[in-house]
């Protein structure tokens, strides 16, 4: 892991956000940034059957807010199975759940209850953002809309983007992907791309080996690195650091530390120190 510090110096901690922290079942990608002291992190989640995992999950530094985030209006909540993480603000849609093998069961709402939700933007107590990372069943862009503000300092965001829509008003991956560029936003990379059989047909007896039919994936975004000039200092640092820690992405690494270096932010010598302790460690 390269040591940042012989860089520079951050002038407040990375500000990661986990909305829908819930899905805990993998170690996120910014648990080397908490475990570096790099990082704060807020979570939000409203299912109060896990606040105690998500407390396990992060310990006690965390600040954990229990609000239903949404567009600020009283919506029905669809609460499934804890272990299903399928919850949601939006109605299921019965023909893409029966669509896929499994997927009625694990998207049958064991209950249902108004709640008022709360938009991002409202909650004036977190910092803004820094990283976002998102899991909330279909939500995914009302959230984000409603969030302009906290997301104005946001360098990259980790969300769930579906490619067929499991919820009733389900925005697909186009709409995220046309706003997301709106906002000066560019894809980078897919963390993970879900596929799954289709119905009746099972593979190997296992009605969880996938087929070809995609599903959803995780993806991240990052503030768009042809547009260096909408870039603060801090942004560039905060990406240099994230790109290195969260995502293994070298190269953008180096394109942040090429423009700190023209700014005179960092040594002459940054990028060649950077090279050559990847080389070292290409891990």
């Amino acid at each position: 892991m390269f040591d940042f510090h012989k860089l520079f110096q951050l002038s407040d901690p990375i500000h990661v956000t986990d909305i829908g922290a819930a899905a805990i079942t993998e170690k996120p990608i910014y648990a080397s940034l908490l475990t570096a002291g790099a990082a704060q992190l807020s979570t939000f989640d409203g299912d109060e059957r896990q606040w105690r995992g998500i407390s396990e999950a992060f310990g006690p530094n965390v600040k954990h807010y229990a609000e239903f985030l949404f567009d600020g209006t009283r919506q029905t909540a669809q609460i499934t199975s804890p272990a299903s993480g399928m919850s949601s603000l939006l109605q299921p849609r019965a023909a893409a759940l029966s669509f896929f093998n499994g997927f009625s069961q694990f998207g049958a709402a064991e209950k249902t209850h108004e709640v008022q939700t709360s938009t991002l933007d409202s909650i004036a107590e977190p910092p803004d953002i820094d990283f976002l990372k998102m899991d909330v069943q279909g939500a995914e862009l009302t959230i984000l809309q409603h969030g302009t503000s906290k997301l104005a300092s946001c360098a990259a965001l980790q969300l769930e983007v579906p490619f067929i829509c499991l919820y009733d008003n389900q925005p697909g991956f186009g709409d995220i992907d046309v706003w997301l560029r709106s906002q000066g936003f560019m894809p980078h990379c897919f963390l993970d791309i879900k596929r799954r059989s289709i119905a009746p047909t099972i593979f190997n007896r296992n009605f969880r080996v996938p087929g070809n039919q995609l599903l959803e994936a995780d993806i991240v975004y990052v503030k768009d690195p042809l547009a260096m000039d909408h870039f603060s200092d801090q942004q560039l640092k905060k990406l240099a650091v994230i790109s290195d820690m969260c995502l293994h992405s070298k190269d953008l690494c180096v394109h942040m530390l090429r423009e700190l270096r023209e700014r005179r932010l960092v040594e002459d010598a940054a990028v060649d120190l950077y090279l050559r302790t990847c080389r070292r460690n290409p891990t």
